[in-house]
């Protein structure tokens, strides 16, 4: 029997105790998945109306740019595929495409939103979708096409293609791009103590107290987390793995991480976790960065270090964990759990 899961990467401890009444959470459900909004020591009404804002700005932007219903950037597909060019687009959005366009070539185009043709065709383009393999003609004309970032110009709020086969879907950078909108608006807001989860990627403002906030990685197999770790003020933290959006077919996985080389789903690697210092947009690099490192295979800290991060883990098909030393120092393996490799 196929089935289906989806699961967050991550898991946001909680307080106990008196501690709870200097916490507030707040959760809701965008972006398919669950997003929860901790703030520490900030009053009530100030906490609920930031974090209102919020999530005001999450639902906004997953209507703008969502890649199968009615959206901004479902218009723009369609103008691509028309052949239209110099095609008007948001401000907002053609700084993302250039953002995406930048971290694609830095990555071999292994992070590659213009794939959202193939995306469809393997039936990720649903909240619900069925354990089917695509047509192998329809696939091979895809791949043939070659849809990359690199066939974009994006000038002056204007995106022409080169390539009419280019169909962009931002989920893999969005939930990151989400991340940091939210820390803008709760600094703004006068919320500097806080935890944001988007299904598994987080960020963190300030601290938990005297403490900096503490999460979890998940573990690719198994139903607890397969370690644990501060994370502190400005940093982010992000996962690609093949648990959290898949069907089994046939005794075999399929994920939603697809290898734009070959067209089907990556294989060798059960997931990627990615620490982000603090930086310019730190949400977003969480986000987008982590495919790159887990398409890869064995050069996934290649892929990391040319983003400049150091902080990285990878657990192999076997199950076997791979983590650099800046990490590994951080982390709190769970019982029976320890790293075969730890690398400079």
């Amino acid at each position: 029997m196929a089935a289906l899961l989806c699961a967050a990467s991550l898991l946001a401890g909680l307080l106990g105790g008196c501690a709870r009444e200097r916490l507030q959470q707040q959760e809701a459900y965008v972006f398919g998945t669950r997003v929860e909004v901790l703030t520490w020591d900030a009053s009530e009404d100030t906490s609920r109306a930031a974090v209102a804002e919020v999530l005001r700005e999450f639902d906004r932007l997953h209507r703008a740019y969502h890649a199968w219903e009615p959206s901004e950037l479902t218009a723009l597909n369609s103008a691509i595929a028309a052949g239209q060019t110099s095609i008007p687009v948001s401000p907002e959005l053609a700084t993302m495409l250039t953002d995406a366009k930048a971290i694609a070539a830095t990555g071999d185009e292994l992070f590659n939103p213009a794939l959202g043709h193939l995306i469809a065709l393997w039936g990720f383009h649903s909240d619900t979708f069925k354990p089917l393999r695509p047509d192998p003609a329809e696939l091979a004309a895809t791949i043939s096409a070659h849809p990359q970032m690199a066939d974009l110009s994006i000038a002056d709020n204007r995106v022409t293609s080169r390539n009419p086969a280019v169909q962009l879907d931002l989920g893999g950078y969005g939930k990151g791009y989400a991340l940091d909108r939210a820390a803008t608006i709760l600094k703004a807001r006068g919320v500097s103590n806080a935890l944001i989860n988007i299904g598994g990627n987080v960020l963190a403002l300030g601290s938990k107290g005297d403490t900096p906030w503490r999460v979890g990685i998940q573990h690719p197999r198994e139903p607890r987390p397969l370690a644990t770790l501060p994370l502190r003020d400005g940093e982010a933290i992000g996962t690609s793995g093949d648990y959290q959006r898949f069907f089994e077919l046939d005794g075999e996985r399929y994920c939603h991480l697809l290898d734009p080389r070959t067209g089907h789903p990556a294989k060798g690697t059960q997931a990627v976790t990615l620490l982000i210092t603090p930086r310019a947009l730190a949400g977003t690099l969480s986000d987008a960065a982590s495919k790159p490192a887990y398409l890869g295979g064995e050069r996934w800290r290649d892929y990391a270090k040319r983003f400049g991060i150091d902080h990285a883990l990878r657990v192999d098909a076997t199950g076997r964990i791979e983590v650099t030393r800046a990490l590994n120092d951080r982390l709190q393996y769970g019982e029976g759990l320890k790293p075969a490799a730890i690398l400079d």
